[in-house]
């Protein structure tokens, strides 16, 4: 490291000499790559067949969640936004990242700093040997003051670099609290489709409960009566028992839905319990939906944005590591008062000061700056990785979305053909039997079919909704409500090439 220190000159030359420097540094280039996004394309239209209600209409999804009608979903989702500790995560992590672009900032402006001291100082003979004798005092007091300045000038932009890498790292911060907001949403609409589904599920097992016990009854008294066999009663209890064995396992799925759904909403995993234990239909999807086209999906999707400001930082980062290679310039100046009297202390002959230019340069540093450029290089490819592998991820959500949500539905209205013929099959069979034209072993199997196809139509219903929700998310909705992350200023300088 060498340093040149330039003798004092008057303070009127170093004034000059720093309005000249910094004309350079505000008109002079920034070294490194100056950033241009990368340019993503997109497919002009949905590889999926749009069968099953979406349309490529202008997408709204500010509040999509109000498209499901239901007003206890509209109300925990509030509660969530207001409340969900990982928002409020994300939140205090944009407001680090703006306080961080402050202190990075600060590195442009001058440095200004003052002391006071006072100090009670003894010398020994031995220390001076040449004093000892001369009555000059060995022992004395020393007050002093002063103010000392420092200014380290930008000429080759490392550090208009950093700043610009902190504005793009803000805007990655904005971008990821609404990232997380869309998660947000999609996961308390899950949990409270989830949870409705499985009261669905009770009800209907509740309900065959009814009627195989009503079948058992039957049985019994048949039986009773010499009109039955004893095999039709077993049966009738290996039906009932098996049905019953799935209540457990459908409360518990409930309780855990509502668990997590407290969760999000900040609040411990029991305090929805009663709120939630009130029976409610799942939520019905729209007929139409929305979706927009493909180029508008990469405008939209937080994470998106997320990857592109990241690779904005990477570039910039490359410059604040080529800065490296240049000498630094800094002006830098003291004044004060210095006095073994307190006295005397503000007296012109106390008075002292000096000023005048610096240059450092890191000569020899066994390549370790040019090593720090490589990596900021590789991180920067890496980056531009990234955004791509995120836009085919974005692309890909969507698409299987699309796809899952249509034929989905196609599904359920098989499943809902299926219902009413086993309704249908289940009467007869009790008919047939109670005239005595069947054995009771169909009557059974139409009642467990019956209830295979009711229960198998309720999760139909429920994926039906989730995959709406998907879909909404893999749209990337749910934040256009809030303020826009705003790109931050980004210094325009052109490229210096090494």
């Amino acid at each position: 490291m060498i340093h040149k220190p330039i003798s004092f000159v008057p303070l009127a030359c170093i004034a000059a000499l720093g309005v000249l420097l910094l004309a350079q540094m505000l008109t002079g280039c920034a070294v490194g790559p100056d950033y241009h996004p990368p340019k993503a394309s997109a497919p002009s239209q949905w590889t999926s067949s749009l069968a099953g209600g979406e349309t490529n209409g202008p997408v709204d999804l500010v509040q999509w969640w109000k498209s499901f009608g239901d007003t206890n979903l509209d109300s925990l989702i509030t509660r969530a936004i207001q409340s969900n500790l990982t928002l409020r995560i994300a939140e205090a992590r944009v407001r680090e990242a703006r306080a961080q672009k402050g202190v990075i900032s600060g590195r442009l402006w001058p440095s200004l700093g003052s002391s006071v001291g006072y100090s009670r100082n003894l010398y020994g003979n031995h220390e001076f040997p040449p004093l000892a004798g001369t009555g000059i005092p060995l022992n004395f007091n020393l007050f002093n003051a002063d103010f000392d300045a420092a200014w380290e000038l930008d000429i080759f932009g490392g550090t208009r670099r950093a700043v610009e890498a902190a504005g793009a790292e803000i805007g990655a911060a904005e971008y990821g609290q609404r990232d997380v907001l869309v998660s947000l949403l999609a996961e308390v609409a899950r949990d409270y489709i989830s949870a409705r589904a499985y009261q669905a599920r009770l009800s209907i097992v509740q309900e065959n409960i009814q009627v195989e016990q009503h079948a058992l009854d039957l049985t019994s008294n048949r039986f009773e009566n010499g009109l039955g066999g004893d095999l039709d009663v077993e049966q009738a209890k290996a039906v009932l028992a098996a049905t019953e064995a799935a209540v457990p396992s459908l409360q518990t799925g409930f309780d855990e839905s509502v668990y997590q759904l407290s969760v999000l909403l900040g609040q411990p995993p029991g305090s929805l319990l009663d709120e939630m234990s009130v029976k409610r239909d799942i939520p019905l999807t729209p007929p139409l939906v929305p979706v927009g086209l493909p180029s508008d999906l990469l405008q939209r999707r937080p994470d998106v944005q997320v990857a592109e400001r990241k690779l904005a930082a990477a570039t910039a980062k490359i410059g604040v590591a080529k800065a490296d290679l240049f000498p630094k310039f800094s002006l830098t100046g003291i004044a004060g008062l210095q006095s073994t009297s307190a006295g005397n202390w503000f007296q012109d002959a106390s008075k002292y000061w000096s000023a005048g230019p610096t240059v450092q340069w890191e000569v020899f540093e066994a390549g370790s700056i040019v090593a720090n450029i490589h990596v900021q290089n590789a991180r920067q490819e890496e980056a531009l990785a990234q955004y791509q592998q995120t836009v085919l991820v974005a692309l890909e959500d969507t698409e299987s979305a699309l796809t899952a949500y249509a034929r989905e539905q196609v599904r359920r209205e098989s499943l809902t053909q299926s219902v009413n013929a086993n309704q249908r099959a289940l009467k007869l069979a009790e008919q047939l039997y109670k005239s005595g034209l069947t054995d009771f072993l169909r009557v059974l199997n139409s009642e467990s079919s019956l209830y295979s196809a009711q229960d198998a139509q309720v999760q139909s219903d429920q994926t039906v909704s989730l995959d709406l929700v998907q879909l909404y998310k893999a749209l990337g909705g749910g934040w256009e409500g809030q303020e826009k992350p705003s790109r931050q200023a980004e210094p325009q300088a052109e490229s210096a090439k090494l």
